[in-house]
């Protein structure tokens, strides 16, 4: 049996903006140049992801009790999120991201208009070479706030936080389960039978691999 519930690292997480039918966006409305189509692996010089913590992936059941026994449990919608610590992520990206907007003077204010559909996926490795894949094909990110520190004997250095809060996905078809009910999260690993990445980035961000990578 391969894989474990251990990882060693993140590989890289990847971004994406949907338009409200959940259609991949790419040039000026969504993120990356004409070689990305429309999705960005953060991952430049001296960029990429130094944490991504994944919470709210369950909740926890409340016990229905009759003839003095608990005779089931409900469950309440999942409500993921998670929290993301980015290292010289590119500044124009994260403002689109976030839906900021610029005033063409060199400001950027959130917009008063809907928040992007965000789409993320995150890459971690395993022990044994293999991959896992925690999956949202949509979802909105905000930075909740900065931290400034002066510099002393010892540079004070601010990476930039966020909040991704995930949502269900717009596309019908994503993310269902085995009764065919649209789920909010996905997990894929590479060593599972039937894994491709093409079907993975076609899955998450409605990316068409024959456009190119």
């Amino acid at each position: 049996m391969a894989g474990s519930v251990s990882f060693d690292g993140i590989e890289w997480i990847k971004v994406g903006i949907t338009d409200d039918k959940g259609v991949l966006l790419t040039g000026e409305a969504g993120v990356g140049d004409e070689n990305d189509n429309g999705v960005v692996k953060v991952d430049g010089d001296g960029q990429g992801a130094t944490t991504a913590n994944i919470t709210g992936l369950e909740e926890a059941g409340t016990a229905q009790y009759a003839n003095n026994k608990v005779k089931r449990v409900a469950h309440g919608a999942p409500a993921p999120q998670v929290a993301l610590t980015m290292l010289d992520m590119d500044f124009e990206l994260t403002q689109k991201l976030k839906g900021y907007v610029s005033d063409g003077k060199g400001g950027y204010v959130l917009s008063s208009g809907k928040k992007p559909h965000v789409a993320l996926l995150i890459c971690s490795s395993g022990f044994d070479g293999e991959h896992y894949y925690d999956a949202f094909a949509n979802g909105e990110l905000i930075e909740p706030g900065v931290n400034h520190g002066t510099n002393t004997n010892s540079e004070v250095d601010y990476n930039a936080t966020f909040t991704y809060m995930a949502l269900d996905p717009i596309r019908d078809g994503v993310f269902t389960d085995d009764r065919g009910v649209q789920r909010i999260y996905k997990k894929y690993a590479s060593f599972e039978e039937g894994f491709t990445e093409d079907a993975m980035m076609e899955e998450v961000f409605n990316y068409k691999a024959s456009v190119g990578k």
